[in-house]
């Protein structure tokens, strides 16, 4: 059997990678789109040509055995964008998950170790797949070695053979070189010859055969001009032809047998995967993950059939069961009760119909540590029942105390804070169609053991919390807001469903138009959602340049279409239809199936515990993600409205709160002056980049200084901001500079608290939230400048959070001081939405901006603007 050698170029892969796919972020903020696009090709190729080898090849460094010929050499290169750096790492981690050897040698290039293996690989019989996005390996084909080369995209290729490079330039792979040495390569800053472009060199090479038989022949070359040009330049020619040859004697040190092509760790990709956020990749990872055994210690447990006085206790941790993540419809299966005298399971209808039980749960005075408080709240309210008391959620406090560590079930934070004698739901129920409710007494076990392990963790979570000065948020923040979020959640807000079903005719009427244009400005009819189709009108039928090509045809990509846009009226119209279905289908359509059929409500699920940085986000549906940059898309907001006749929708939301938490933690003067004196941000950014008068600053001016206002909230990078703003990143950088220089606090405070977050290893918000990073003192730079990223960013929208997050504390108790009807519905970002009667609409402007502008006390004041109307779109 034939042995096949893959030998992969793994910088220029992860390059194409990085800018053929748009930037991606993790939950963490980590980049991931070369990382992706990597992993993606990586398993593409694996799949189709299954080599029984495999290496990765990487560049050492910027300095090779090539730049002793010619220091100039690479020498045109911009740096590599930050973005893409931090990638690497991750890249060569996938590489060790996957048990594939990656290489690299110092003054070597990764072409020069590919050109020694497949070398020698060809001498022990094998045949030998190269794979990169630089034609310079082309010179590698050979009757054993095939070379692919990446198109626009990374899983386009062409096939480089010694029979497809005659086709294709009449050469043979040896001359390559030769038609490199001549021409040149701007890439690689190797001059050649000046003038020679790639048709003259290779109508030469195939008079002359090789640059040197050219050189001693240019009496015979035709054109004075050309003549004279190879004669001057002789010598960069030959140094050119030597610098674009590939070695094939490096010093290699690999043996064979490390490249053999074994089964990848699939735990190390599931961790892998899971930190990256890549869950199309997790969903095709093989086998199930292995369960720990879990050593189950002796627990003393009763079932109660019946609820007695003795069972209740002045302090217990409660536990309730739920059979799916959606706390509003799940079944429940039972109740766990613990308490210094006993352990209990109570099942759902005992639990339900026993009036001692429900007075104790709704007794203030009888204290409960849960896990999950809204859940729990919400749970209890289908048995009828208002739970009181709660004095400590395991899930809140796991999540102040670490919010790196995922909260993915019980068992796992349970087992992290020291109760290992948990099982997890997933091995008790199954999954999938499996997936089922185990004999009574092995959920009641389980059960119980919850409720058993909250006592257990209590207060491990509580002394680590008052070390970490830590207490307060949580007490005082955190557990009172997963009331207000459940509240909020339980009341849902209102649905115009016929409005919803009308939008989506006027969307089915408005693609009907737009589909007819389409067809009108093709000269024929096709299915425009076939990218097939829709590439050989484009490409074929109407002349357009090809952007990107695929193995199926010709990308019809968003990136693609908006490069066409000036070519062709009809991208404008097709880029529209895009949109508009988008919105017909995921959110009209989307909107109308989570809708409660009984009360016309929409219930969305608050997630309290998932960002690092303190943010709600929202689920089912995700009402934070409506879009708003198209009006049809604004418009979907019209049928969210008062749940009362004579009510109206009330919306308040903070304005710039990012950038006036920077003022205030960096305590910059301009910035302070400028939130202070109640000037436009962008204005006076713009004013002092600029160097310019107020009345001087154009649109232009404002919407760059806008883009890096927010940008330095994010730590946004030269790179970042030169794709931002659709300029050169020699231009970014400079204007970065020059904000800094205008903002010079900002500056001191960027480098004081990456300081900070390497001494202490974290860093917090005003609130005392914290964000680890144990990044920030790697070796490894780019990962150190991520984390330094992070470092800056996370304080101002942390805090920017807890400000949020306090201001809905401080509205509900105000709401219930007033006595006041109004009701608390949506959190948005920066946004508050309430539902309240016309005659309240008065007390509401005023306590509403009162209370979220004290929310916390800055240097600078905080700004709240408000509107509202008779829908949400109406308050905007």
């Amino acid at each position: 059997m034939t042995k096949k050698m893959m030998l992969i170029d793994g910088n220029s892969i992860a390059y194409r990678a990085f800018f053929a796919l748009p930037l991606l972020n993790n939950d963490k903020g980590i980049h991931t789109n070369a990382i992706y696009g990597f992993t993606t090709m990586l398993t593409k190729m694996i799949e189709e040509e299954k080599p029984s080898h495999i290496l990765v090849a990487f560049d050492a460094g910027k300095t090779t055995f090539r730049h002793k010929t010619f220091s100039e050499y690479k020498g045109g290169r911009q740096k590599t964008p930050s973005e893409l750096s931090e990638q690497f790492p991750f890249i060569r981690d996938l590489l060790n998950a996957y048990s594939i050897k990656h290489y690299e040698l110092d003054q070597y290039e990764a072409d020069d170790i590919i050109g020694t293996v497949s070398l020698q690989a060809e001498k022990k019989g094998y045949k030998v797949v190269v794979v990169s996005g630089d034609k310079d390996l082309t010179q590698l084909s050979s009757d054993q070695t095939r070379v692919d080369i990446t198109r626009k995209g990374i899983t386009d290729m062409e096939s480089y053979t010694p029979e497809h490079i005659q086709e294709k330039y009449g050469l043979t792979p040896e001359q390559i070189i030769d038609m490199k040495g001549l021409m040149g390569d701007s890439s690689d800053n190797i001059p050649g010859v000046p003038g020679v472009g790639e048709k003259t060199a290779i109508k030469l090479l195939k008079q002359f055969g090789t640059l040197e038989d050219l050189l001693e022949s240019t009496e015979e070359v035709k054109g004075a001009k050309l003549k004279e040009k190879l004669i001057e330049f002789k010598d960069q020619a030959k140094m050119s032809k030597n610098l674009a040859t590939i070695t094939r004697v490096a010093p290699v040190e690999i043996n064979f047998e490390e490249l053999e092509r074994v089964e990848p760790d699939q735990e190390k990709l599931r961790t892998i995967f899971k930190e990256l956020s890549f869950n199309s990749l997790l969903e095709k990872l093989s086998g199930s993950e292995e369960e720990e055994e879990i050593k189950l210690k002796d627990l003393k447990w009763e079932r109660a059939d019946a609820i007695t006085k003795s069972m209740l206790s002045d302090q217990a941790e409660l536990y309730i069961e739920l059979y799916d993540v959606n706390y509003h419809t799940a079944q429940i299966l039972g109740i766990g009760l613990h308490h210094s005298d006993g352990t209990y399971f109570i099942p759902a209808d005992v639990a339900q119909q026993s009036s001692l039980f429900k007075a104790w749960i709704e007794d203030e005075t009888k204290l409960k540590s849960v896990y999950d408080a809204k859940q729990s709240i919400i749970a209890f309210s289908r048995l009828g029942m208002d739970l009181k008391g709660i004095d400590f959620d395991l899930l809140i406090a796991s999540y102040v105390i670490d919010a790196s560590q995922a909260a993915d079930d019980f068992a796992s934070i349970a087992k992290r804070h020291g109760a290992d004698a948990v099982q997890s739901d997933e091995s008790l129920y199954g999954k999938g169609a499996k997936k089922s409710v185990p004999e009574d007494e092995v959920l009641g076990e389980h059960i119980a053991r919850k409720a058993a392990a909250i006592g257990k963790i209590k207060d491990r979570c509580v002394n680590e919390l008052e070390k970490n000065e830590q207490y307060d948020l949580f007490e005082d923040l955190e557990l009172p807001l997963a009331e207000v979020l459940a509240e909020m959640e339980r009341k849902g807000v209102l649905v115009d469903v016929n409005r919803l079903k009308e939008m989506g005719e006027e969307l089915k009427s408005k693609l009907a138009h737009i589909e007819a244009d389409i067809h009108r400005l093709a000269g024929e009819t096709f299915n425009i959602n076939s990218p097939k189709q829709l590439g050989v009108i484009l490409f074929e039928k109407l002349g357009l340049p090809a952007v990107k090509k695929t193995k199926t045809g010709y990308s019809t990509s968003a990136d693609v279409l908006e490069k066409l846009q000036p070519e062709h009226e009809i991208i404008d119209h097709i880029l529209l239809y895009r949109q508009l279905g988008k919105l017909q289908s995921t959110y009209i359509e989307g909107l109308l199936k989570v809708v409660n059929k009984e009360t016309d409500k929409i219930h969305t699920r608050y997630n309290q515990v998932l960002t690092q940085t303190g943010r709600l986000s929202s689920i089912d549906p995700n009402l934070q993600n409506i879009p708003i940059r198209l009006e049809e898309g604004r418009k979907i907001r019209q049928a969210f409205i008062p749940s009362k006749d004579d009510w109206v929708m009330f919306a308040a939301d903070y304005s710039q709160i990012e950038l006036r938490v920077l003022a205030h933690i960096s305590q910059d003067d301009g910035l302070i002056e400028a939130f202070r004196n109640d000037m436009d941000i962008h204005t006076k950014t713009a004013m002092d980049v600029f160097n310019v008068a107020r009345e001087d600053v154009t649109s232009g001016m404002r919407r760059h200084a806008k883009a890096v206002n927010f940008g330095i909230v994010y730590g946004i990078s030269d790179y970042g901001l030169s794709q931002s703003l659709d300029i050169p990143r020699k231009e970014a950088a400079e204007f970065i500079k020059r904000y800094l220089e205008s903002y010079p606090k900002v500056k001191e405070y960027m480098d004081d608290i990456i300081q900070e977050a390497k001494q202490n290893g974290y860093v917090s918000t005003l609130l005392q939230r914290r964000r680890y990073i144990p990044e920030i003192t790697s070796r490894n730079f780019n990962l150190r400048g991520f984390a330094e990223r992070t470092a800056m960013n996370t304080p101002i929208q942390g805090t920017a959070a807890d400000i949020i997050k306090k201001a809905m504390l401080d509205m509900a108790l105000r709401l219930k001081k007033e006595g006041l009807k109004a009701n608390m519905l949506l959190q948005v970002h920066d946004e508050l939405i309430f539902e309240c009667p016309k005659d309240e609409l008065e007390i509401l402007q005023k306590i509403v901006p009162e209370v979220m502008e004290s929310a916390v006390e800055l240097v600078v004041p905080l700004k709240v603007d408000f509107s509202y109307g008779n829908t949400w779109y109406d308050a905007k």
